[in-house]
């Protein structure tokens, strides 16, 4: 994947792997490898949030046979703590350094601080988190079936993961094993907020490729990989790859939908969901055949295949993930109640499944119950410290107001800073992340200078919206204005994309266009955001 690539390769060095994805060997095995119960696996991107886990809109999800499914606002699910093997605790040590950042930030009352705590532990600590719970090997022999892509669904992919190092320790041969390790490492990645990881699936995968040339799975691995570090160019190569070596898989007919949505083809999109949908049915196309829809404007379509996915599921943890969806898909719609049925129905197939949590916090949040929401939302920031929840929970404080709130808002958007820095040193395109969170907390200039380099990469209605809102911020509302209409020109019923547009309407001088789409926003959702809503509001009465 050209630079991209040598440096992923760079960096998995660091990391202490012995150059094929695995860790070096402990020299004596830690009491604490077998029996625990690691980070959840999320069996469900995602309908994912812009500027949470993984790439937005994409929707990211393991079924029971291993492939992903998609949905978009939301993030990894970093599941209960993982038990520490050889003291380190791969992602959910990285949660613990943030988690002793913010510690510092409250003594010495500076988010800088805070973030440069972070980023120095993360730079002591890299090549061990990296390697993590891999440090142990299994406690039992592992047979061949423990390179099935299925343990990929299993509710223990820690141990799974473990289970493939020792295998492959003793069968350095095995093509597919490798590929499976590479996936693994993609999910770990994405399920506890650690894109440390990645380097290491890029070696898997890499090391599958070179003793099979050309072998379906690990082809669609690295679409995998591709589109979970937002590479959606090489992710849509990869699945093209993929597809011509085996027509029916389902994880790459997935990824090329998912590739294909990121780079704003939406036709594309739709035509191969279509034919996703005709080749292999089942709960990861079904999401994305939604989300095409949604985006189109087409909500009734999208509930209605959701609907039938929920119907189809056959797992808690696909159960889990289609309910998150129906919630994320009401709330979108000013629907709080019924978001807060399905994401109940979701943590009652799945307590331990984030994307659900911190859906239910933004449903409280907008129905009123703000300790509620502030309560999950700070659970979900424990596990999974990533930007989407990390800038809610700063303006859930904010929205309170509180002594002390003001500052523990701050720390909350300088922990973005410290994610984006992590994203990046391990390949992942970090820049609408950094948008969107610089652009209302943080470095304007540099909220631009993303928007605009992420623009340029693709053209999707997240990618336009937020260029529209970074123009805005730093006083171009004439050139955010053309953006700012072509994020709402698909049908897509956003209130955020609604709201910024009015703004930047009014701004313009299109006072009763402003109006009507700030208007628009507040009818559609009326707390799409805990800041924005009252925003939106104060705005519309003060251009009465």
């Amino acid at each position: 994947m050209g630079p991209r690539g040598q440096n992923d390769e760079q960096d998995g060095q660091a990391a202490r792997t012995t150059g094929d994805g695995l860790p070096q060997p402990p020299s004596t095995p830690h009491p604490e490898t077998a029996g625990t119960r690691p980070g959840h696996d999320e069996s469900k991107d995602p309908r994912e949030h812009p500027t949470g886990y993984g790439s937005e809109g994409a929707r990211e999800h393991t079924t029971a046979d291993g492939s992903e499914g998609a949905r978009e606002h939301e993030t990894g699910d970093g599941g209960e703590p993982a038990a520490e093997e050889g003291g380190e605790a791969g992602g959910d040590e990285r949660v613990a350094a943030v988690r002793r950042v913010g510690a510092v930030g409250r003594r010495r009352r500076a988010a800088q601080l805070a973030v440069g705590a972070v980023l120095l532990a993360v730079a002591m600590t890299g090549g061990a988190i990296a390697l993590g719970a891999d440090r142990g090997p299994a406690s039992q022999p592992v047979a061949a079936g423990a390179v099935d892509p299925r343990v990929l669904g299993g509710a223990n992919l820690d141990a799974s993961i473990t289970a493939l190092q020792a295998h492959l320790r003793s069968q350095p041969k095995d093509a597919g094993g490798w590929a499976t390790l590479g996936l693994a490492y993609v999910e770990q990645a994405r399920t506890k907020g650690d894109p440390a990881r990645y380097p290491q699936a890029e070696q898997a995968l890499r090391r599958s490729l070179s003793l099979a040339p050309d072998n379906d799975q690990a082809l669609a691995g690295r679409a995998a990989l591709a589109a979970a570090r937002h590479d959606f160019s090489n992710a849509l190569t990869f699945a093209d790859a993929a597809l011509r070596r085996n027509p029916y898989s389902e994880r790459a007919l997935s990824s090329r939908i998912d590739a294909l949505v990121e780079l704003g083809r939406y036709a594309d999109a739709s035509r191969a969901a279509k034919t996703a949908d005709a080749r292999r049915p089942g709960v990861p196309v079904f999401t994305r055949y939604a989300y095409v829809h949604e985006l189109a404007g087409d909500v009734t379509t999208a509930r209605r295949v959701l609907e039938q996915a929920l119907a189809a599921a056959t797992s808690p943890g696909d159960t889990a993930y289609v309910a998150a969806q129906l919630g994320q898909l009401a709330w979108n719609q000013g629907d709080h109640k019924t978001a807060l049925s399905y994401y109940a129905r979701a943590l009652a197939a799945d307590d331990g499944y984030l994307p659900a949590l911190e859906g239910r916090a933004r449903a409280r949040a907008a129905g009123g119950d703000r300790a509620a929401a502030i309560k999950d939302m700070e659970a979900v920031v424990a596990r999974a410290p990533l930007p989407g929840p990390l800038v809610e929970l700063g303006e859930l404080y904010e929205a309170r107001g509180a002594a002390g709130d003001r500052v523990r808002a701050r720390r909350q958007y300088a922990l973005v800073d410290a994610w984006t820095a992590l994203a990046r040193a391990n390949g992942v395109d970090a820049d609408l992340d950094t948008a969107l969170a610089a652009a209302d907390h943080g470095d304007r200039s540099a909220a631009l200078r993303a928007a605009r380099a992420e623009w340029a990469r693709r053209h999707t209605v997240h990618t336009a919206d937020a260029l529209a809102w970074a123009l805005h911020v730093n006083g171009h509302d004439e050139e955010a204005l053309p953006y700012a209409r072509r994020a709402t020109a698909t049908g897509y019923r956003n209130a955020a994309f609604r709201y910024h547009r009015g703004v930047i309407e009014l701004a313009t001088g299109h006072r009763a266009a402003g109006r009507a789409s700030l208007a628009s926003a507040l009818r559609l959702n009326p707390g799409f955001s805990p800041l924005g809503a009252a925003r939106a509001r104060e705005a519309l009465e003060g251009s009465a």
